[in-house]
């Protein structure tokens, strides 16, 4: 089959763009503490739709942006605030994005991090336009201790909002696990969104090698690590937690300019068509799957016939009907032994919602490479 050369990444881009978001509401991150939300609240900067503007759109408070922004500071100090990691993990890199802030962006952050596993209960409910933290909220969040954090970004200098310079990309070298940060901002200012790109660590020494687990999920450190295309949504999304919102939640790959003009079948009904997408994640922990359930939800007109190549050649065929959820139980899958790989191939191209590889955890020394017979 035809296959498209993998599309390669401009320069600019830095590699840890190919891990999960774990900050991003959807995978259940949250604020919980900030010292000003004056004109634009800090749970703005984990929503997972990318920052928009209207000119015409204002509060009591002043201009509404899509981030957090706080008022010009007339007191001593600086802004921050702390975000609960919805999905605990290795961090490799942030995009402090400024989309928008132009006169008004923060001109310097710095991020810290800390593993609190156990610590006190904050909440910060509702609609924080227009305020600013408490005396009583100040002296709680102290127990946190969190001047003291772990720096991961010293004091650095962000670029305005425009198109061409809103992403702040900022390289991290941490290996270890991390379940909260603090971002600060020198003095004062906005930010658009705060993006922290890494992959869940999960303790598996609490889940027995008896109990079924979804290998690839996202919450238990399933990753992408390479793909053909991601046009319409990247693959990555395919292992967050719960079913899509939209297609936008799902991987979508672009209709590819070598399909024929007019499709045919052959002489046992199969569709012939020329080439193929794929995506391949990697494991959270390696395992034996024993069921694989595709998801095609809320892809109503990508129609595919979907294939799935673990790495140790598991080949499974079948056609997807549309906005559908499908469970896959194969005696060969069973009998695959130990993977920590997989390749899901989408024939010719389109889109899927979800997958899920259901199996139970072995431990490292047993994996090695099988090969099995195509279904």
């Amino acid at each position: 089959m035809a296959n498209r050369p993998v599309q390669k990444e401009t320069s600019r881009r830095p590699h840890f763009l190919q891990f999960n978001n774990l900050a991003c509401e959807t995978a259940g991150g949250k604020v919980i503490f900030a010292t000003d939300e004056w004109f634009a609240p800090a749970r703005n900067l984990l929503k997972r739709d990318p920052p928009e503007f209207i000119a015409t759109a204002f509060t009591e408070y002043g201009k509404w942006m899509d981030g957090w922004e706080t008022r010009r500071k007339r007191i001593p100090g600086h802004d921050w605030c702390i975000i609960q990691l919805g999905v605990p993990g290795i961090i490799h890199g942030f995009d402090v994005d400024t989309s928008f802030f132009t006169g008004n962006y923060a001109p310097y952050t710095s991020i810290q991090a800390a593993c609190l596993d156990q610590m006190p209960s904050f909440t910060l409910e509702g609609d924080r336009t227009g305020m600013a933290a408490s005396p009583s909220q100040f002296k709680a969040v102290e127990q946190l201790n969190s001047d003291s954090w772990e720096e991961l970004v010293p004091i650095t200098k962000l670029k305005p909002g425009y198109s061409e310079s809103c992403h702040n990309y900022l390289n991290v070298t941490y290996p270890h696990r991390v379940t909260h940060i603090r971002i600060n901002i020198y003095p004062d200012g906005g930010i658009a969104r705060l993006k922290v790109y890494g992959i869940g660590k999960k303790d598996w020494s609490t889940v027995s090698s008896q109990d079924l687990v979804d290998l690839v999920a996202l919450v238990n450190g399933g990753v992408c690590v390479g793909y053909s295309d991601a046009h319409f949504g990247h693959p990555c999304n395919m292992i967050g937690i719960g079913r899509a919102d939209n297609m936008g939640d799902g991987w979508e790959s672009a209709r590819r300019l070598d399909r024929p003009k007019v499709l045919k079948v052959d002489e046992k009904g199969i569709l012939q068509v020329p080439g193929f997408e794929w995506a391949i994640l990697r494991l959270g922990h390696p395992g034996i799957i024993s069921k694989i359930e595709v998801d095609t939800n809320h892809f109503k007109g990508t129609k595919s016939i979907e294939y799935l190549f673990p790495f140790c050649s598991i080949i499974c065929l079948n056609v997807l009907h549309l906005k559908q959820q499908y469970l896959y139980v194969s005696l060969s899958v069973v009998q695959c032994g130990p993977v920590t790989h997989v390749r899901l191939v989408i024939a010719p191209d389109g889109g899927v919602s979800r997958l899920r590889l259901w199996g139970r955890p072995v431990s490292n020394n047993m994996t090695r490479p099988q090969q099995i017979s195509k279904l």
